[in-house]
C-alpha cells in the first residue's frame, strides 16, 4: 500500500506578485514555490522545503505517498504530490503541485509495474524481455494505493505476453484502460535485412516535350520520416 509519511510538510502562504522574479527569490531563500489545491477549496500559493519534497519523491511510494500538509493558518490536511518541475541539468526542484485528498473518496493514480524473475524464454530460448508498460492507471481509495505491482515473469516463454489482465487484481483497486494491453513480452532479436542497391535504368530515348508545355528538368527527392 501507499506509504504514509510521518513527517508533515509545512507550507507558508505566498503574498505579492507570482512571477519569475518572485519565484527566483523564493529559491534563493532555500525554498521552492508550490500550489495547493483540491477538496473543493481555493488554490493557495505557498512555499515549501525542497528537502522534504525530495525525500517524499525518493520514498518507496514516490509521488503517491500520503502525508500531512500543514499550510500555516489553516487546518492540517492529507495531501499528495501530483506534479513537479526540476532543472534539466542540475536536477534541482523548481515547482511543486500539491493536492488535498479525502481518505474516503476514490481517486485515480498511476502506479509502477515491477517485473520479477528471468523468463524461460530468455534463459533457454534465446529471446529478450521487453517491458512495454511501466505504469498502469488504477482507481481506489487513497489508503489502498499500492506502492508498485509485482509481476512474476519466470514462466514466460518465447513470444509469451503479460497483459494488464494478468496483473494482481483485488477488490480494492480497479484497473482503468484496456485489460488486453501488453505489459511485457518475450520476443526475438530481429536481424536487419541486407541493404538492396537500387538499380536505375537510363531511358533509351529522350522524353519529348508536349506542345504548349515548357521544358523543365524533373527531380525526385526521398524524404525520411522520423518517429
Amino acid at each position: 500500500m501507499a506509504t504514509t509519511i510521518t513527517e508533515a510538510v509545512v507550507a507558508t502562504p505566498r503574498e505579492g506578485k507570482f512571477n519569475k522574479n518572485a519565484a527566483r527569490r523564493v529559491r534563493v531563500a532555500g525554498k521552492i514555490p508550490a500550489v495547493v489545491y483540491g477538496a473543493g477549496q481555493d488554490a493557495v500559493a505557498v512555499t515549501v522545503d525542497p528537502r522534504v519534497i525530495t525525500k517524499i519523491l525518493h520514498s518507496d511510494s514516490g509521488h503517491n505517498s500520503i502525508f500531512d500538509l500543514n499550510v500555516e493558518g489553516t487546518a492540517v490536511v492529507k495531501a499528495m504530490i501530483v506534479d513537479w518541475q526540476h532543472e534539466p541539468i542540475k536536477g534541482k526542484l523548481l515547482h511543486i503541485d500539491l493536492k488535498r485528498i479525502a481518505m474516503d473518496k476514490m481517486m485515480r493514480v498511476s502506479v509502477p509495474i515491477q517485473l520479477t524473475g528471468v523468463p524461460v524464454g530468455v534463459k533457454t530460448q534465446g529471446g529478450i524481455l521487453e517491458h512495454v508498460m511501466r505504469e498502469v492507471e488504477i482507481e481506489c481509495l487513497p489508503a489502498d494505493i499500492p506502492s508498485h505491482l509485482d509481476v512474476d515473469v519466470t514462466g514466460l516463454e518465447l513470444h509469451g505476453v503479460i497483459r494488464v489482465s494478468d496483473l494482481p487484481h483485488s477488490g480494492s483497486i480497479k484497473f482503468l484502460g484496456e485489460e488486453d494491453a501488453t505489459v511485457a513480452h518475450v520476443t526475438i532479436i530481429k536481424e536487419e535485412a541486407p541493404a538492396v542497391e537500387a538499380v536505375v535504368a537510363a531511358p533509351s530515348e529522350p522524353e519529348v516535350a508536349k506542345k504548349g508545355k515548357t521544358d523543365a528538368d524533373a527531380a525526385a527527392a526521398d524524404t525520411k520520416a522520423k518517429k
